[in-house]
């Protein structure tokens, strides 16, 4: 099955020339691109694409604003004039960081990344971890054993995942897009790109903005869902 790919740029030229240089990789479709932040934004969104390639200096909001508007995670090459902004594209866990003008063998490589990662995603989401299953986790010199059930928390610091159980509050170095596809999915529910909870630790529901809702956890932590993301969680608990 091809893999769906976006295109972000704010020049026209570069939009074309992206899409000559992925003509020769046949498992990618590009099912859209633009030169507006804001259309990206609801592309995207609806979309869903599995790759997206991304502009950093654009007008209205630059790629890392692009991204704190998306609705769910995706994986993202960066594609830019400028090398300044390389260590910030990899603490939003980007995949690749690509100087223009592009050379074609660096896009293979990225491309090659993506394959890997897809594949290992694929590999990952068959073989879920059960609710009373426990992970290991070395944070400094201290290692824990934590139950999965216990867990009623979990947030993305950088390349790590703050994982928030009894009064303990661990990292692990994963991504949070790691832990979404290894634990049960009828039990964690992926708030953003920041949060994923525990559906059990639950302490309320709340209205919010324009029919979105606010998740208030028996810790004490409030967490906001986007319109999209509300409507899931209606979805799924029938709230």
């Amino acid at each position: 099955m091809k893999k769906r790919v976006y295109l972000i740029d704010d020049e026209l030229l570069a939009l074309e020339e992206l899409k000559v240089l992925l003509l020769p990789f046949e498992d990618l479709e590009i099912v859209g691109f633009s030169d507006r932040v804001e259309q990206a934004i609801d592309d995207c969104n609806s979309l869903k694409p599995d790759l997206i390639f991304l502009d950093i200096n654009m007008p209205g909001k630059d790629g890392f604003e692009f991204l704190e508007s998306l609705e769910e995670v995706r994986e993202v090459i960066f594609v830019t004039a400028y090398d300044q902004f390389a260590i910030k594209a990899f603490e939003v866990n980007a995949l690749d960081y690509l100087l223009k003008p592009l050379n074609p063998k660096r896009l293979a490589e990225a491309i090659q990344r993506f394959r890997a990662k897809s594949q290992s995603s694929e590999n990952l989401t068959e073989e879920r971890l059960s609710a009373d299953k426990k992970i290991f986790i070395k944070d400094g010199e201290k290692c824990h054993f934590v139950p999965v059930s216990k867990i009623f928390l979990l947030e993305s610091v950088g390349n790590y995942v703050r994982v928030f159980y009894e009064n303990q509050q661990p990292l692990l170095h994963k991504s949070l897009t790691y832990l979404e596809q290894k634990l049960p999915e009828e039990l964690f529910f992926r708030a953003n790109r920041q949060y994923m909870f525990n559906l059990d630790f639950i302490d309320k529901i709340e209205p919010y903005f324009n029919s979105t809702l606010l998740i208030v956890m028996k810790s004490g932590h409030k967490i906001d869902l986007s319109q999209r993301q509300s409507a899931k969680f209606r979805e799924i608990t029938g709230v």
